[in-house]
C-alpha cells in the first residue's frame, strides 16, 4: 500500500511550479508585443511631427479609435442585450427534451463567459471593420456642396459623393447587427425552452414572441430604408450601355423600389402588431407578399419593360439618358471645356512649309527619355553605387534667356551596386547615405557622334542650371534608412562624391548631414524604439550613433506625400526640378470619387496603364481632379502641399478635416510654377474618356460611328530590347496600391509646340485612331489630336498661367486619310532604302533602337519624327543617336540629322531649322560638359556603337544624302574609320547603280559594301 508521501506529483497544499513559469512567459510575451506596438506608434508620431503633419496622424488615430469604439459597442451591446433578455425572460418551468437538457448542462457552467465573450468577439471584428471607414465618416461630417444637381432627383452632387455612401453604410451595418442579434436571441430562446417544436406546431413564449417580432420589425424597417436609398444608387450603377439610370431603371426599377420600400415599412408594422396581439400569420403573410413583390416588381416587370418596350427601339428610348451620361461624364472628368476644332490636314509637302512653325521645329525633342538612360549612366554615373532611373524625365529650363526642353535625371544612390567587400551593414547605414546631383541634356540637340548635349553634367554637376544643393537624401531609390548627423567638429563619415584628390578618404569627398530630415536617435530610448522598428541592433549598439544623429526613412517622394495626404491618389511619376537652388521632387495628387451620378465609371489603374478597363477592379472612379501639387525637398525631405484646384468640393472637404496641412497657390514661387506641368496620368484618363465622349450627340454616341482609340505603341516589338512585360502601380486614396499590366498604347509626350489656333506653349499631346475590333483590315488613320497646355508658369509668383490646362482637340474630316502612327511606322520599316540602311547599322555587333514617334501639327498637316539609336552589343556600350526618320503624309526622309531630314522632306528647304542643325558638321558640342576631378572615374568608356551614321537617303524630296557621322569608336581607330568611309561610298555607288538600272555595277558595289562591313567589324574588334 502506497503512502501519501510516496505518491508522485504535488501535494494538494502545494502549487505546481510550472504555473508561474507559464504565466511569466505569457506576461513577457505580452510586454514584448506591447513594446513593438508602442514602438510603431511612437516612431510614426515622431516621423509626422518632424514633418509638421502630426495633426494628420492624430486625426486618423482619433477618428479610427472612435470608429472602432462605435463599431465595437454598436455590435457588442445589442448582441449582449439580445442574449440577456432571452435568458432573463426564459420560461423557468419549461419541460425540455433530453437533448436540450444536455446542451444546458454543458453550457451552464460557461454561461456567463459565453454571454460576455460572444458579444466581445463579435464587437472586436465589427470595430476593426468600421475603423477603416474613418475617412468616409469625416467626409460626411465635413461635406461641401458641389453646386450642381443630378438630372433625376434634383439633389446636389454632394449628396451622392458624401451622404449616400455614409447612410448606406450605416444601414448595412445596422442590418448586420440586428440580424446577428436576432440569431443570438433565437438560439437562446430555443436553448432555454422559449421556443419548442412539436410536429408541425411551434410554441413560443410571450416574452420570446415580443423580442423576436420586434427584432424582425427593426430588420424589415432597415430593409425599407435600404430599398429607398437604392433608388439613388441607381444613378451610379454601371450598365451595359452607360453608367447611370437608363429608361428601364427610371420608369420601372426606381418606382419599383419606392413601392417595395413602402411594402417593407408596412410589413415592419405588421411585426409590431404580432408582438402586441400574438398572431404570427399576419406578419408571415406580409413577408410572403414582400418577397412576391420583390420578384414581380423588382425583377419581372423591369425585364418586360426592357425586353419588350426598350430593346426594339433602344436608341430612341435611351437618347435622353445617354445625353445625361455624356454631360455628367465630361463634367466629372474635367473635359467639358475642351476646345474642339476641325483640322483639314494636308499631306502635300512644299518648300518652306515649316516657316510659320519655326519655333515648334526648333524645339522638336530628339532625345528619347526611355532609351538614353544607359547613355546617361555610362557617361555620367561615375561610380557603381550611383544610378539613373530606367526612364528619365522631361522638363524645361530657362538657359540664357531661352526656354529649353530638357531630359533630366537625378544621380541617386544604389546600394545594390556596392561590391561584396563594401556591402556591410555599417556602410549601408552610415556611409552610403545619399545620391549626388542631376544630369540634364538638351532635348532637341545631339553631338556629332550621337551623344546627348548636356547642359548640366559632371560631379559635382555644373552647367546651365546654376548653383543648387546637390545632395539627394530623399530620392526614388534611397536606402530604407540611413543614420546621419554629428556634432560640429566631428569627422565626416558620409561619402559625398568621388573627388579624386582627398587621399585621406580614399579619393572621395565626405560630408555630414546638416539638415533636419528625420527624427532624432540621439538618446537611448529613441535608439531602442527604432532598433525595434527596423529590427537592427546596429541602431542601438553602434558607436557611430551620437547625440546629434537623425534617422532618415520613408524617403521615396511618393511615399512621403501619400503618408501625409492619405486622402489623395498620387500620380505614378514624381519628377525632379531645380527650384530656388534646391532639387525638389514634384508630385501630382488627385481627389477621386466613384459616386458622381451618371458619370462613366472606369478603372483608374487600367486607364493610366493603357489596359482594357475591367468592371471588377477595386479602383473604379468616375470623378477626378488634379487638386494638389506637392513638393518634396531632396535634401531635407520637407513635404509641402499646395491646394491647386480650389474649386474642387472634395478638396474643400479635406481642407476642413486637415485645415493646416495645405498652402495656397499664392505661396508658390515663380520658379516652382515654371516647372509645374499638367500631369500625364490625368491626361491618360481624360484621353481615354474623350475617345468616346468627344461625341456629344446621343444618336452618334449610341451607334459608335465616331468612337476613337489611342493607337498602339508603333515601335513595340521593333527594338531588340523591348520588354515582354511591364506593370504600372497606382497608389489609391489611403495608400492602397493597385498594380496593373501595362497596356501597349502609345504614351502621351511633352513638347514645346504651337497647336493650331493657340500660341506656342509647353504641351502634352496624344493621337487618336478609329475604335475598331482587331483585324487585318483595321484603319490606322488619324482621326483626332488632343493637346493640353502644360505650362503653369509665366504669370508671376503665386499665379497660374491663364492658358494652363486648356484642352484642344483637333478633329480630322471623316473623308481625310491622314496616316496614323502605325501606318507611318510601317512606311519607315517598309521603305527599301531605310531598311537597307537599318540593316547596315545592325550588321556586326550593333543593335538599332527606334525612339519615340512624335506627331506634330505643323506645316498645315502632321509631321512625324523618330530618332534612331545605334548601340554596340559589347559590354559598356550605350545608345547613340545616329539617324532621324521623318514623314509628312506618305513621304518620308532618313538623314543623319533632323535638320537635314526636314530639308530633304520639304523640297530641299523646310523653311525652319531644327535644334541639331550643326551636329552633322561637327559643330555640336561633345556633350561632356564641365566636370570636376571626379569625372576621371567615369564608367562610360565603352563604345557607343560599332556602326557609323551612314549616308542618309531621303526616299522622297531631293534625296540628298547628307553628311554621315561616325560612331564614337571611329574617332580613335583609323582602320575602323577607313572601313566605314569605304562602306559609305559603296552604299552610295550601289544606290546610283540601281538608279541607272545597272545591275552589274550594283552587284560590284554590294560586294565592296560587304567587304567594308567585314573590315569595320574586324577593326572594331581590335580597338
Amino acid at each position: 500500500m502506497t503512502t501519501p508521501s510516496s505518491t508522485s506529483g504535488s501535494s494538494p497544499g502545494r502549487r505546481s511550479p510550472r504555473v508561474p513559469i507559464v504565466v511569466t512567459i505569457i506576461v513577457l510575451a505580452a510586454l514584448v508585443i506591447a513594446f513593438f506596438i508602442f514602438a510603431s506608434l511612437y516612431t510614426d508620431y515622431a516621423w509626422f511631427a518632424q514633418l509638421g503633419f502630426q495633426q494628420v496622424l492624430t486625426t486618423r488615430w482619433v477618428a479610427g479609435t472612435l470608429m472602432f469604439l462605435a463599431g465595437f459597442l454598436g455590435m457588442a451591446i445589442p448582441v449582449y442585450l439580445s442574449i440577456a433578455l432571452a435568458f432573463r425572460f426564459r420560461p423557468v418551468y419549461a419541460k425540455l427534451n433530453s437533448q436540450l437538457d444536455r446542451y444546458q448542462q454543458v453550457i451552464e457552467p460557461l454561461r456567463r463567459a459565453v454571454m460576455i465573450g460572444i458579444p466581445v468577439v463579435l464587437g472586436i471584428f465589427a470595430g476593426l471593420s468600421t475603423a477603416g471607414r474613418w475617412s468616409m465618416v469625416l467626409e460626411y461630417f465635413n461635406r461641401t456642396p458641389f453646386g450642381k444637381t443630378d438630372p433625376q432627383f434634383g439633389l446636389d452632387i454632394g449628396f451622392y459623393v458624401f451622404e449616400l455612401p455614409f447612410w448606406r453604410s450605416v444601414v448595412a451595418y445596422s442590418s448586420a447587427v440586428v440580424l446577428i442579434a436576432g440569431l443570438a436571441a433565437l438560439a437562446a430562446c430555443y436553448l432555454y425552452g422559449a421556443m419548442r417544436f412539436g410536429g408541425r406546431e411551434v410554441r413560443i413564449s410571450k416574452a420570446a414572441r415580443v423580442q423576436l417580432a420586434i427584432t424582425a420589425a427593426v430588420y424589415i424597417a432597415l430593409q425599407a430604408v435600404s430599398l429607398w436609398l437604392d433608388q439613388y444608387a441607381a444613378l451610379t450603377k454601371s450598365n451595359s450601355l452607360i453608367t447611370g439610370a437608363q429608361y428601364t431603371e427610371v420608369n420601372a426599377v426606381i418606382p419599383g423600389r419606392e413601392i417595395m420600400a413602402g411594402i417593407a415599412a408596412i410589413v415592419a408594422i405588421l411585426f409590431i402588431v404580432t408582438a402586441v396581439i400574438g398572431r404570427w400569420r399576419i406578419s408571415i403573410v406580409g413577408t410572403g407578399l414582400l418577397l412576391v413583390a420583390a420578384i414581380v416588381i423588382g425583377g419581372v416587370y423591369p425585364w418586360i419593360v426592357q425586353r419588350l418596350q426598350v430593346k426594339p427601339s433602344e436608341r430612341t428610348y435611351e437618347a435622353a439618358y445617354i445625353e445625361r451620361n455624356i454631360k455628367a461624364t465630361r463634367d466629372a472628368y474635367g473635359v467639358a471645356g475642351v476646345d474642339e476644332k476641325s483640322y483639314d490636314a494636308t499631306t502635300e509637302t512644299s518648300s518652306g512649309a515649316l516657316a510659320k512653325d519655326a519655333q515648334t521645329t526648333a524645339n522638336i525633342r530628339l532625345i528619347d527619355p526611355k532609351i538614353v538612360s544607359d547613355t546617361f549612366s555610362q557617361l555620367q554615373q561615375y561610380r557603381q553605387y550611383y544610378q539613373f532611373p530606367k526612364e528619365l524625365d522631361v522638363d524645361r529650363y530657362d538657359v540664357k534667356g531661352q526656354t529649353e526642353d530638357t531630359v533630366i535625371a537625378v544621380r541617386d544612390i544604389d546600394l545594390d551596386g556596392l561590391s561584396a567587400a563594401a556591402n556591410t551593414q555599417y556602410n549601408r547605414a552610415f556611409v552610403y547615405t545619399h545620391g549626388y546631383g542631376v544630369t540634364a541634356a538638351y532635348g532637341n540637340q545631339r553631338a556629332s557622334d550621337g551623344k546627348p548635349v548636356f547642359l548640366e553634367s559632371g560631379i559635382p554637376s555644373s552647367g546651365g542650371l546654376g548653383d543648387f544643393q546637390q545632395r539627394v537624401y530623399f530620392g526614388e531609390t534611397s536606402p530604407p534608412y540611413s543614420i546621419v548627423g554629428a556634432p560640429k567638429g566631428s569627422k565626416n563619415v558620409e561619402l559625398d562624391y568621388p573627388a579624386g584628390s582627398d587621399d585621406d578618404n580614399g579619393g572621395n569627398a565626405t560630408t555630414t548631414y546638416q539638415g533636419d530630415g528625420g527624427p532624432s536617435v540621439g538618446n537611448f530610448f529613441n535608439r531602442l524604439v527604432y532598433a525595434a522598428k527596423f529590427q537592427s541592433e546596429q541602431i542601438l549598439l553602434s558607436n557611430a550613433v551620437n547625440k546629434d544623429s537623425q534617422i532618415l526613412y520613408d524617403r521615396d517622394p511618393i511615399t512621403r506625400v501619400q503618408k501625409v495626404a492619405p486622402y489623395l491618389t498620387l500620380d505614378t511619376d514624381a519628377y525632379p526640378a531645380i527650384v530656388d537652388h534646391r532639387i525638389q521632387w514634384i508630385v501630382d495628387g488627385y481627389t477621386t470619387s466613384d459616386a458622381y451620378p451618371y458619370s462613366q465609371s472606369q478603372s483608374l489603374s487600367d486607364s493610366i496603364a493603357g489596359a482594357e478597363s475591367s468592371a471588377y477592379r477595386t479602383d473604379q472612379v468616375n470623378y477626378i481632379r488634379n487638386s494638389v501639387k506637392a513638393t518634396v525637398d531632396a535634401y531635407t525631405g520637407k513635404v509641402t502641399l499646395y491646394a491647386w484646384d480650389t474649386k474642387d468640393p472634395v478638396l474643400k472637404t479635406w481642407q476642413k478635416i486637415f485645415p493646416t496641412s495645405m498652402k495656397p497657390v499664392s505661396s508658390m514661387s515663380t520658379e516652382l510654377l515654371d516647372h509645374v506641368r499638367y500631369p500625364a496620368d490625368l491626361f491618360k484618363v481624360q484621353r481615354s474618356i474623350l475617345g468616346t465622349y468627344h461625341v456629344t450627340n446621343a444618336n452618334s454616341f449610341y451607334s459608335g460611328d465616331d468612337a476613337w482609340n489611342t493607337p498602339q505603341e508603333p515601335t513595340s516589338g521593333t527594338n531588340d530590347s523591348d520588354a515582354s512585360t511591364d506593370t504600372t502601380t497606382t497608389t489609391n486614396a489611403l495608400g492602397t496600391q493597385t498594380t496593373a499590366s501595362r497596356g501597349n498604347l502609345q504614351d502621351p509626350y511633352y513638347l514645346t509646340m504651337k497647336v493650331p489656333g493657340q500660341g506656342t506653349a509647353y504641351s502634352l499631346y496624344t493621337t487618336y485612331i478609329p475604335q475598331q475590333s482587331a483585324g487585318a483590315n483595321n484603319r490606322n488613320v488619324l482621326t483626332g489630336y488632343l493637346a493640353v497646355n502644360s505650362d503653369a508658369g509665366g504669370a508671376g509668383k503665386g499665379k497660374k498661367s491663364s492658358g494652363y490646362g486648356k484642352l484642344t482637340l483637333l478633329t480630322m474630316p471623316k473623308t481625310d486619310n491622314i496616316p496614323g502612327p502605325a501606318q507611318v511606322q510601317s512606311l519607315f520599316n517598309g521603305d527599301s532604302n531605310v531598311s537597307q540602311e537599318l540593316n547596315i547599322l545592325k550588321r556586326g555587333n550593333s543593335t538599332v533602337k527606334q525612339g519615340n514617334l512624335l506627331t506634330l501639327p505643323v506645316g498645315g498637316g502632321f509631321l512625324y519624327v523618330q530618332p534612331v539609336y545605334v548601340q554596340s552589343t559589347s559590354s559598356g556600350s550605350y545608345p547613340l543617336l545616329q539617324k532621324v526618320l521623318v514623314a509628312f503624309g506618305d513621304k518620308i526622309a532618313f538623314e543623319d540629322t533632323l535638320d537635314e531630314a526636314l530639308n530633304s522632306l520639304f523640297g530641299g528647304n523646310s523653311g525652319a531649322s531644327a535644334g541639331d542643325s550643326g551636329a552633322a558638321s561637327g559643330s555640336g558640342s561633345s556633350g561632356s560638359g564641365s566636370s570636376s576631378s571626379g569625372s576621371s572615374g567615369s564608367s562610360g568608356s565603352g563604345s557607343g556603337s560599332s556602326g557609323s551614321g551612314s549616308s542618309g537617303s531621303g526616299s522622297s524630296g531631293s534625296g540628298s544624302s547628307g553628311s554621315g557621322s561616325s560612331g564614337s569608336g571611329a574617332t580613335d581607330n583609323a582602320a575602323l574609320q577607313t572601313a566605314l568611309n569605304d562602306a559609305k561610298q559603296a552604299l552610295q555607288d550601289r544606290q546610283d547603280a540601281y538608279a541607272q538600272n545597272d545591275l552589274v555595277a550594283a552587284a560590284e558595289a554590294d560586294k565592296r559594301l560587304q567587304e567594308a562591313i567585314q573590315a569595320a567589324t574586324e577593326a572594331e574588334g581590335g580597338n
